[in-house]
């Protein structure tokens, strides 16, 4: 029986909380911004932040490759300022996550900020609290479910990436093999005992990640008595 390489499952979930974390202090504020701007750009930065859910990953994986190779400007800056190329990379791969995964960490905080009552921000400044009060002491006390779901649905998503890693990463054990890779790995090789072994642990926490957010989601039934 073949064993599971667990440095595989370790740098997936490394790559996935990596993502999510920084996803949560950059889109936060863009999702933000989307809930409470009348800006005429607005519809443009919304289509921005959204086109990662139409855009096939290979093309965000070509221009990734076109435009932080070592050979361009911006990416021969890259190397001189970090020493490493983004191409072939950990970090490479992060920034990838980032840009591909932001739909699914805008969405939901832009829908739970959308809910959020204004007139208790309102009557928060009239009181004299000032931003960072309003964020610690009502927007995220009351945006609870919307943030966690958000930083779940952005985990599985980054966990379940292929066609971006692919391409960005290419298969270097150790620093870019994620599971995706490795399943995809397995089939090429007749390999199906660990390809299967792989692909019905997505699959079971793929299950488990939806039963998660639709259950913190849920609306409260109310019964009349």
């Amino acid at each position: 029986m073949n064993s599971i390489d667990f440095s595989v499952i370790l740098l997936t979930i490394q790559l996935a909380l990596i993502t999510t974390l920084l996803l949560l202090v950059l889109g936060g504020p863009i999702a933000w911004w989307l809930s409470r701007s009348q800006n005429r750009l607005k519809p443009a930065v919304e289509a921005i932040t959204t086109l990662p859910l139409v855009l096939p990953p290979t093309v965000l994986g070509f221009y990734f490759l076109v435009v932080f190779n070592p050979h361009t400007p911006l990416g021969s800056f890259i190397v001189f300022l970090t020493g490493e190329s983004l191409t072939f990379s950990f970090q490479g791969l992060v920034v990838a996550s980032i840009i591909y995964s932001m739909p699914f960490m805008v969405q939901p905080l832009k829908i739970a900020f959308d809910k959020l009552d204004q007139g208790i921000l309102e009557s928060a400044r009239v009181l004299g609290a000032n931003p960072w009060v309003c964020l610690y002491r009502i927007v995220i006390p009351s945006c609870i479910r919307g943030i966690v779901s958000a930083m779940v649905l952005t985990f599985a998503h980054t966990v379940g990436e292929f066609g971006v890693v692919l391409m960005i990463g290419g298969n270097i054990p150790g620093k870019t093999r994620v599971i995706s890779i490795a399943i995809y790995e397995h089939v090429e090789t007749l390999n199906y005992e660990s390809a299967h072994m792989l692909a019905l642990g997505l699959i079971v926490f793929s299950f488990l990640t939806l039963l998660v957010v639709y259950a913190m989601n849920r609306e409260p039934t109310v019964r009349l008595t």
